[in-house]
Parts: C-alpha cells; sequence; structure tokens
C-alpha cells in the first residue's frame, strides 16, 4: 500500500475525459524523459511525448495508459494532463493497433506518396498502443 498523500489528477483529451480522480503518485513520459510527480510537487508546465501514462491510486491501483503528445501541468497539488489520445492499457484493441502499425510502415515504404513525418508519427502511436497492451497482458 502506498503512503503518499494523495492529489487531483485529470487526463483530458479532445474527446473526453479519461480520468479524474485521486491518486497518490503519476509517472508521465516527460519530452526529455519520463518523470514522476507526488504530493507537493513543484508547480510546472512541461511537454510530453507519445508514451506511458503511469499512475496509482489511494487503493494502490496501478493504472496505465498509452498516451499521444501533449502537455502536463501540476499546481497546487492538482496534476492536469491534456493528451492527444489516453487509452487505457486493459481497453486496447491489439488487432486495430497492429493494422495501424502495418499501414503506417507500408506508407513509409512508399515515401514519395505520402507524409513522411505524420507516418512516422502513426508508426510510433501504434507501437506504444502495442507496447502498452502487451505490458497488461505480462501482468496477468
Amino acid at each position: 500500500m502506498l503512503t503518499g498523500k494523495p492529489f487531483d489528477l485529470e487526463i483530458i483529451t479532445p474527446e473526453r475525459i479519461a480520468f479524474e480522480g485521486k491518486v497518490e503518485s503519476v509517472t508521465v513520459p516527460g519530452a526529455y524523459r519520463p518523470f514522476q510527480i507526488l504530493f507537493n510537487h513543484a508547480p510546472i508546465i512541461a511537454e510530453l511525448e507519445v508514451g506511458q501514462l503511469r499512475f496509482n491510486d489511494s487503493s494502490d491501483k496501478h493504472s496505465l495508459y498509452a498516451t499521444g503528445g501533449g502537455f502536463v501541468q501540476v499546481l497546487n497539488n492538482k496534476v492536469s494532463i491534456v493528451v492527444e489520445s489516453a487509452e487505457d492499457a486493459h481497453n486496447i484493441d491489439i488487432d486495430r493497433a497492429l493494422e495501424a502499425k502495418n499501414r503506417a510502415e507500408e506508407r513509409l515504404r512508399r515515401r514519395d506518396e505520402v507524409d513522411y513525418h505524420r507516418a512516422r508519427f502513426a508508426l510510433v502511436r501504434a507501437m506504444n498502443r502495442l507496447k502498452t497492451a502487451q505490458y497488461t497482458e505480462y501482468q496477468q
């Protein structure tokens, strides 16, 4: 059981509020490296990369999300995370993620026909979703 003090966390995407509640720690995919946020963290606004977002609630339940790039703000024991996407690892459709990976790889092979950076970003997102889903499978 965690012994830290709880603080507020909200994870927001353009479509919905993916999570809102009390947590005791959160680890975000910072632009340079992942970093952890605990109670009384200094105020900060930071860029987030595509990656994994992890948090533990006060009952020591561990949650893992695959996220798209975005930002995190920490202020007065409230953490607001605004990302392009946030998908609970348990809800990731592996077949759909594999299809997205294959489509992105095919687009990258035909360089002259596609926007290389968009295809590369789609591949990174698909790989992150697969990695996150597979991590959850190994934990069961």
